[in-house]
């Protein structure tokens, strides 16, 4: 996928997500973030191996933001759908996030301390957006926008590390000395 389109996807889902959810809608940004996902898909080589990248950071989201919501510093006033869970439209957030890390975020991989920089700033920063927007409350400023830097520069470093090893946006390639003499060898061969 191109990385333009990639980072154009994400911020529409984004908003429509944030938005959805501050105007008593919170399952209109899931349906936008469906659609991109599915766009992502069938744009990669390899969709069963992205599927998991993408499973694995819903999981993740999960995990972090249920703990957010547990800690009652951060409140959802829609989308819950389980008691003491993360409600679903950030939990697909997470999911929008995931379908950047091979394309338009691809740069990133490898470089562990600058994703913990990029998420410990780069996190709260999207959290506090959406509070702004109204999807959330920050019960305690301080504390959440703290959590949440700690989580964030944890958990990106790890999506990181996920994505370079769940790539299916990326065919495999030959050997350089196939590469170089693919025509020889095929018709030779």
């Amino acid at each position: 996928m191109n990385v333009v389109a990639n980072f154009i996807l994400f911020q529409a889902g984004w908003f429509a997500t944030v938005l959805g959810a501050a105007n008593g809608m919170p399952w209109l940004g899931p349906i936008v973030v469906l659609a991109a996902a599915v766009i992502h898909l069938r744009t990669t080589r390899l969709p069963q191996v992205e599927v998991r990248l993408l499973a694995s950071a819903m999981t993740l989201g999960l995990v972090v933001d249920s703990l957010l919501l547990a800690s009652g510093w951060i409140a959802y006033p829609n989308g819950n759908w389980l008691p003491g869970l993360a409600p679903y439209w950030i939990v697909t957030l997470w999911l929008l996030f995931a379908t950047t890390l091979n394309v338009s975020m691809r740069w990133m991989h490898g470089r562990y301390f600058l994703a913990a920089l990029f998420g410990g700033i780069g996190g709260p920063l999207s959290y506090l957006a959406g509070s702004r927007l109204g999807a959330m409350t920050f019960v305690d400023n301080t504390a959440a926008l703290i959590a949440l830097a700690a989580a964030w520069a944890v958990a990106m470093p790890l999506l990181v590390w996920m994505a370079a090893r769940m790539d299916g946006t990326r065919a495999p390639v030959r050997p350089s000395y196939i590469q170089k003499n693919w025509k020889q060898v095929r018709t030779h061969g």
